[in-house]
């Protein structure tokens, strides 16, 4: 249940807890363009919608066969997507990138893309934990933070999977290797 507005050019960052809903939101946006674009009815209230070319990164997987890493696999369709949007504009997803890569350069490479994709007047939106990303927001006019929320209340979990405007704050991975006795 959102009420959401990307306009052109505009970056959405989501954050949010594990299994609070970012990739599902995801899911749901592109399958949103994917209907649109082809005439069908979305499941929306409302909707105004104009037709773009939707590209994403979700899923990626290694390949022994092609001898390609999961990181390489990452590294291969980020540029792949950068070399499309070149031409005509698409409204971008991404779901959790250089997942493959230490933290360090995870977060400096996440920037970098996202500074890069809004220079070329990119509009889309990217889901992460990593919460330093979320500073871009202030140096850049186009990006804005949203999150979905998670809580914990008597030592269960509870989600609203509602898309709120800010940077999430509160992180279940902990509690959750507690809980099922991980750690």
């Amino acid at each position: 249940d959102s009420n959401l507005q990307i306009n052109n050019e505009e970056f959405f960052i989501v954050t949010g807890a594990n299994m609070a809903g970012k990739s599902t939101f995801l899911r749901t946006v592109s399958l949103h363009i994917v209907m649109a674009n082809v005439g069908l009815p979305v499941c929306a209230k409302s909707s105004n919608y104009n037709p773009v070319k939707l590209i994403t990164s979700m899923r990626t997987t290694d390949s022994l066969t092609d001898d390609s890493s999961y990181f390489f696999s990452e590294l291969t369709r980020l540029k792949f997507i950068v070399d499309t949007i070149k031409n005509e504009p698409y409204f971008i997803i991404l779901d959790e990138i250089l997942k493959g890569t230490n933290s360090t350069d995870k977060a400096i490479g996440s920037k970098k893309f996202v500074e890069k994709l809004v220079a070329s007047n990119a509009t889309g939106i990217i889901a992460t934990h990593d919460l330093s990303l979320c500073a871009i927001e202030n140096e850049l006019k186009n990006v804005k933070n949203y999150y979905f929320d998670a809580e914990i209340i008597n030592d269960e979990l509870y989600f609203d999977y509602k898309l709120k405007q800010g940077v999430c704050q509160n992180m279940n991975a902990s509690f959750l290797l507690k809980k099922m006795d991980i750690v």
